[in-house]
This record gives C-alpha cells, sequence and structure tokens, in this order.
C-alpha cells in the first residue's frame, strides 16, 4: 500500500522526539506519539503503520492520523496535541455573578447564622435571583479557584495542612484542625 501522508523529520524534530522518549517526558499518549513518529520517519527506520501499530499497541488507523496530522498541522500539533477551542465544561457563572458571590461570603451571614455554609451561600444566590439555580459544589469550585491558600473557614485552612508532618507510613497527616498540647510528664494517673 502507498502511503499519502509521508513523515519526514528534520535533525531537530528527531533530537526533540528522542528526547521526549528518552526522559518519558509529558503524558504516555506524548511519548507514544514521538515514538511512532521516529518509526514512521523515511529517512529513519521507515515501518509500516500496521507494524508501528503492533509494536506501540495502538490501532493502524490510529498512526494513519497522525501522519496526516504530521503533514497538513505540523509537528506541535501531531505531537503534542491541538488545545481545546472550549473549556469542557461551560462556567456556571459569570465574572459579574462571581463578584456578588464573593461579596455575599465576605458580609455578614443572615440573621439566625452564626456563618455562611456553601448551601446557604447557593440558596441565597437563587433567592436574590443572581442565578436561576446553583449547586453548593459549584459554590465551593468558584471560592476555592478565587483563593487557593485560602483562609476560609468553609473551604478549609491551608495554612494548617500538616505540611511537614508525616505518618509513620509516610503520607502526610492531613488538616490538623487543633493544636495538641500534651500534659506535662507526671500528671497522668495511672
Amino acid at each position: 500500500m502507498i502511503k499519502k501522508y509521508i513523515v519526514r523529520l528534520t535533525a531537530e524534530e528527531r533530537r526533540t522526539l528522542q528526547e521526549l522518549v528518552r526522559k518519558q517526558q509529558g503524558s504516555s499518549l506524548k511519548v507514544r506519539r514521538a515514538q511512532a513518529l521516529l518509526k514512521a520517519d523515511v529517512d529513519g527506520p521507515d515501518w509500516t503503520d500496521a507494524r508501528i501499530a503492533e509494536a506501540l499497541d495502538l490501532r493502524t488507523r490510529t498512526i494513519e492520523k497522525l501522519r496526516e496530522r504530521f503533514v497538513t498541522e505540523g509537528f506541535d500539533i501531531a505531537v503534542y496535541g491541538k488545545p481545546r477551542e472550549t473549556p469542557a465544561t461551560a462556567k456556571r457563572l459569570s465574572g459579574k455573578q462571581e463578584a456578588k458571590l464573593i461579596a455575599m461570603r465576605l458580609g455578614p451571614p443572615p440573621q439566625g447564622y452564626a456563618n455562611w455554609t456553601l448551601r446557604l451561600l447557593a440558596r441565597k444566590l437563587v433567592e436574590l435571583e443572581i442565578v436561576e439555580g446553583i449547586s453548593h459544589e459549584t459554590v465551593r469550585s468558584t471560592l476555592k479557584k478565587r483563593d487557593d491558600e485560602s483562609q476560609d473557614p468553609i473551604l478549609g485552612d491551608s495554612s494548617r495542612s500538616g505540611r511537614g508532618i508525616r505518618r509513620l507510613h509516610g503520607s502526610r497527616a492531613g488538616n490538623l484542625r487543633e493544636t495538641v498540647q500534651f500534659p506535662p510528664p507526671g500528671a497522668l494517673h495511672g
């Protein structure tokens, strides 16, 4: 079968791909694309699509599409893929709605409540007709996104995340909410 799309790598492209494969840099998909392009190189091994697919545990059609993408769209897109034009999920809140949520969170809670909760914030946003509907989880992710190093009691205090404190098997101790104080020696009664 005559190949419609011929992969001819430059010396620089070949070095880049070899480095990617050698260091196992990036995702496994990216490494496999690099391996496939190296094997498909006309000035290199020049393997058939079927042989490449078998060696890398890919489908032949995947190799054909990779060759096509390399020739039609270029080296970077063939190796690294296309960036998304639109996010996987649309934003739930506009910038204006986010600002109102943050302002509400920073203000005093409604009468009868000591603090804002995520569910209370979500209910209040709907009540004030800022949004048509919203889940407490969307409120949480919006507030978390706002400040990952938050000191917010609702979202957790990241300054006390247990960094540096390890359990016996090496995992982090997690969030420590209270300071543990041990009684002085001899104060315990046996």
